[in-house]
C-alpha cells in the first residue's frame, strides 16, 4: 500500500471512534435533562427553594441616563428560622456573592450592605439577615452609554443556614428601558436605604487591645440609643470571638464594651471599620439601622496563640457542609481578558497543539503523504481545505456539545471526552490498528472488500476531512499554553462568541497544513518522494504504540489496573485477529474465524472491566516529594477550607492523567528541588485536584478561577486574592508566587 493510503484507510475505522465518542457523551443528556427538574430553579425571574425566594429587582425612576446612577439588588426572602450572611459572616458561613455582566459603559459598585443582626448558634454566632432583605448595588452609567435598554445579568451565590447550611445559586436577567421609569420596588429600596448604617466620624472613639480582650469606647452615637443594649459588628473577620460572652455599659454619652479577642486571629490592624446598632429580635430582615465608624486602635495587639491541631467541631461542620456543596470557599474573579485577546490566545494554542505527542504522528504522516504528490497542486489545495474543514467542524461540534451540556446543568469542562473510559478505550483501539498498519502487519486492502478499500483513492478529499476529525479527537484534551484563559472566558460568553473561540482554536491547529497546501514555497521545502518513505512509515508506528501506552495509563487512572489489563488483552486479541485475516489460503478462514471468536469471547468476559470506574483513591493518601515533611495531598473543598482556616498558604494543582502539559509540569517544575525547598521553608500545603474522571467539585473550582480545563495552578494566601499561574510553569514563577510577589 502506498503512503497516501497509510493513515487514510485507517480512517475507515473512524466510524468505530465516532460511535464510541457519541455513545458515552449522549449518556450525559438524560442526566442533564433530569437535573433541570431539580427544585430551586429560576422561573419567570424568581428563584424558589424550601429555604429562600430570590429575585433581581431594580430602581431607576428616571430611566437609564448617561452620567447617572441607578440601583439594582438581590432580594432574598427567607423561610422562618433560616438566614444568609453579612460581609463578615461571624464564626462560620459565607457572605452572599454577586457577579454582574453589564454592557460597555456601565459599571457595578460594591454591595451597600444593610445593617446585619446577630444569630447565636450554641457557642458560636453569625452575622446576617433573615426575613426579607435586599442587597442593593449602584450601577454607574457613563456619559458614553448609548442604547434603548440596559441588559443586566446577575450570577448570585449565597449560603442559607438554620442549624444546617445549604449553598444556593441562580442567574437572573433584567432589561431596563432607557426612557421609561422602573420604580415598582421603590419601597424596598427605600427600606434598605434606611437600614444601611450611617457613617459618623470616629471623633474621640478608640479601640484598645489587651490580653485576651478588646476594649471599645465609642463617642457620638445617637442620643436615643443611650442606656439601650447594642450589637457590635466588626467588618474585619477573625479578630473577635462573635459567640463569646461580653460586657457593655453606658458612661453618659460614651458607650463602652469589653469583647473577647480571637486567640487565633491573623490581623493586627491600626484602624478598624465597625458597625454598631441597637439589638433587636430576629425575623425582621436587616437589623435596626446602625452607624459605621472607622476607629483607631491604641496600643499593641497581644501575640496570637498558635493554631490548634483542628478547628472547633461546630465550625468544621459548617465548613464541611458548605464546601462539600459549593466548592472552594473563596472564588477568584472570572478571567478578565478581552474577547480579542481570547481569540489570539486560541489561535496560538491551536498552533501549539500540533506539537502534542499524540497529534504529531498523524500530522507527520499526512505531510509526508502530501510530499508524495506535491506536483498536484490543485488536489492538495482541496485536501488542505478539507482537512481544515474537518478540524474546524470537529472543534465546533465539541464546543457546542460542551456548551449545551453545561447549559443543561452538567458540570463539564474542556477535555471531558477523555473522562469517559469508553472513549479512551476506543482511541486506544484506533491507534493500535493504525500502528499495526504502519508497521506492515497488514494492509487494509487485504482485509476489506475492494470497494471499501478503494474509497480513499476515489475520495481523497473525504480522507483529508476525516484526518482533521481524527487529529481533533486526539488533540482536544491536550490543553496547550495560552488556551486556559481563552477557554475559561468562552464558557461565560454568549454562544456565538464562545463558538468563535473554538473555531479559531481549530484554525490555529489546521493552519500549518493549510499553508503547506496553498503556499508553493512551503511545498517546495518538503522532502521529495523516495525509498526513505517506506522506512519512515514503519518508524511512525512506534509513536502510535507510545500513544496507546499513554491511553492505557489514562484508563488505569479511571478503571484501575484490572481495566487497563483487560484492554491490553483485548488489543492483543485484536492484533491476532488482524494478523490471521491477513493470511492466505485456508489459514485465513480457519485461524481468522477462531481468533475472531476468541476476541468476541474476551470482549464478553473482560470487556466490562474496561469501562467500569474504580473507586476513587482514599482521601487520606499522600504522595511524597523526596523532601522531608513535604507531600502532595488529594484536593477536596473541605481540605482546602481546613488548611485556609489554619492560616497556611495552599498551592492547588488541577491536573489529569490525559493532560500532557500537566505531566510535563509535574515532572519538571513541580519536582524542582528549589521549589520544594521553598514549600518546606514556608510550610505551604500542596493539594492535587485530579480531573482524570468526572468530578463536579473540581469543575466548580475551575469555574471559580475563570478556567475550564487543565492544567491550572492556584496559590491561595491568607488575606490575599487567589493567584492563578501560567499553564507551562517555570521555577521562577512558582517561587515568586510562593513568596507572595
Amino acid at each position: 500500500m502506498n503512503l497516501s493510503l497509510l493513515a487514510a484507510r485507517a480512517r475507515q475505522t473512524l466510524c468505530l471512534l465516532s460511535v464510541a465518542l457519541l455513545a458515552p457523551l449522549a449518556s450525559f443528556a438524560p442526566l442533564a435533562a433530569a437535573q433541570t427538574g431539580l427544585p430551586g430553579g429560576v422561573a419567570n425571574g424568581v428563584f424558589q427553594s424550601a429555604q429562600t425566594r430570590a429575585e433581581l429587582v431594580a430602581h431607576a425612576p428616571d430611566g437609564v441616563r448617561p452620567g447617572q446612577t441607578l440601583w439594582v439588588g438581590l432580594r432574598l426572602d427567607h423561610a422562618p428560622e433560616w438566614h444568609t450572611y453579612w460581609k463578615n459572616a461571624g464564626d462560620s458561613g459565607l457572605p452572599t456573592e454577586l457577579r454582574w455582566t453589564l454592557p460597555e459603559g456601565v459599571s457595578a459598585g460594591e454591595i451597600a450592605w444593610p445593617t446585619p443582626r446577630k444569630f447565636p448558634i450554641g457557642t458560636l454566632a453569625n452575622y446576617g439577615y433573615d426575613g426579607s432583605v435586599v442587597l442593593p448595588v449602584p450601577l454607574q452609567v457613563s456619559d458614553n452609554f448609548r442604547g434603548s435598554a440596559l441588559p443586566v445579568k446577575l450570577d448570585a451565590a449565597w449560603l442559607v443556614c438554620r442549624k444546617e447550611c445549604i449553598p444556593e445559586e441562580a442567574s437572573f436577567t433584567l432589561n431596563l428601558p432607557a426612557n421609561g421609569s422602573t420604580a415598582g420596588h421603590a419601597a424596598l429600596f427605600e427600606a434598605m436605604r434606611a437600614a444601611q448604617p450611617r457613617a459618623i466620624p470616629a471623633g474621640t472613639s478608640q479601640l484598645q487591645p489587651e490580653d485576651g480582650f478588646l476594649r471599645v469606647a465609642l463617642d457620638g452615637l445617637p442620643a436615643d440609643w443611650r442606656q439601650r443594649p447594642l450589637e457590635f459588628f466588626p467588618e474585619l473577620t477573625g479578630v473577635i470571638e462573635p459567640g463569646a460572652a461580653w460586657t457593655q455599659a453606658w458612661d453618659g454619652a460614651r458607650w463602652t464594651a469589653r469583647i473577647p479577642l480571637s486567640p487565633h486571629r491573623f490581623e493586627a490592624p491600626t484602624q478598624m471599620a465597625l458597625v454598631v446598632a441597637p439589638a433587636n429580635p430576629p425575623g425582621q430582615g436587616a437589623g435596626a439601622a446602625g452607624v459605621r465608624l472607622d476607629v483607631p486602635v491604641q496600643g499593641a495587639w497581644p501575640a496570637a496563640a498558635p493554631l490548634p491541631a483542628a478547628v472547633p467541631d461546630a465550625l468544621q461542620a459548617a465548613l464541611d457542609a458548605n464546601a462539600a456543596r459549593n466548592g472552594p470557599p473563596a472564588a477568584a474573579p472570572a478571567s478578565s481578558i478581552g474577547f480579542g485577546a481570547a481569540l489570539l490566545g486560541a489561535l496560538i494554542g491551536g498552533l501549539i497543539l500540533n506539537l502534542m505527542p499524540c497529534v504529531f504522528p498523524v500530522l507527520a504522516i499526512k505531510v509526508v503523504a502530501f510530499a508524495r504528490h506535491a506536483d498536484d497542486r490543485r488536489a492538495h489545495r482541496a485536501a488542505g481545505l478539507a482537512y481544515t474543514a474537518g478540524v474546524l467542524l470537529s472543534f465546533l461540534a465539541l464546543g457546542a456539545l460542551l456548551l449545551g451540556l453545561r447549559a443543561a446543568g452538567e458540570q463539564l469542562g474542556w477535555g471531558f471526552q477523555l473522562q469517559s473510559p469508553a472513549v479512551v478505550a476506543a482511541l486506544a483501539v484506533l491507534f493500535t490498528v493504525i500502528g499495526l498498519n504502519l508497521a506492515g502487519l497488514f494492509e487494509f486492502g487485504h482485509l476489506l472488500p475492494s470497494r471499501l478499500a478503494g474509497l480513499q483513492a476515489r475520495h481523497p478529499t473525504a480522507d483529508a476531512f476525516l484526518t482533521g476529525v481524527l487529529a481533533t479527537a486526539v488533540a482536544s484534551p491536550c490543553t496547550a499554553p495560552f488556551m486556559g484563559a481563552s477557554l475559561g472566558l468562552a464558557i461565560a460568553l454568549p454562544p456565538a462568541q464562545a463558538l468563535a473561540i473554538f473555531a479559531v482554536l481549530g484554525l490555529g491547529m489546521a493552519l500549518p497544513y493549510l499553508l503547506a497546501s496553498w503556499v508553493p514555497a512551503v511545498a517546495q521545502r518538503l522532502p521529495r518522494p523516495g525509498p526513505w518513505m517506506q522506512g519512515f512509515k514503519q518508524f511512525m508506528a512506534f509513536p502510535m504504540f507510545a500513544t496507546v501506552v499513554w491511553l492505557l495509563w489514562v484508563l488505569g487512572q479511571q478503571s484501575g489496573i484490572d481495566g487497563a489489563a483487560a484492554l491490553l488483552m483485548l488489543l492483543v486479541g485484536l492484533a491476532l485477529a488482524i494478523w490471521a485475516w491477513g493470511l492466505g489460503g485456508k489459514g485465513r478462514a480457519v485461524l481468522g474465524s477462531l481468533s475472531l471468536l476468541a476476541l468476541l469471547a474476551l470482549g464478553v468476559a473482560i470487556g466490562p472491566q474496561v469501562v467500569k470506574l474504580q473507586d476513587a483513591p482514599a482521601a487520606s493518601t499522600s504522595a511524597p516529594t523526596g523532601v522531608q515533611g513535604v507531600a502532595w495531598e488529594p484536593w477536596s473543598p473541605q481540605r482546602q477550607a481546613e488548611l485556609s482556616a489554619q492560616g497556611r498558604t495552599v498551592f492547588v494543582d488541577f491536573t489529569a492523567a490525559w493532560c500532557v502539559t500537566c505531566q510535563y509540569n509535574k515532572r519538571t517544575t513541580l519536582a524542582d528541588a528549589r521549589v520544594l525547598g521553598d514549600v518546606a521553608e514556608r510550610q505551604v500545603a500542596l493539594l492535587r485536584a485530579d480531573w482524570t474522571r468526572r468530578d463536579p467539585a473540581v469543575t466548580q473550582a475551575l469555574a471559580a478561577l475563570g478556567r475550564n480545563g487543565v492544567p491550572v495552578y492556584a496559590v491561595h494566601r491568607p488575606g490575599q486574592p487567589v493567584k492563578v499561574l501560567s499553564e507551562v510553569l517555570s521555577v521562577d514563577e512558582v517561587r515568586a508566587a510562593l513568596a507572595g510577589r
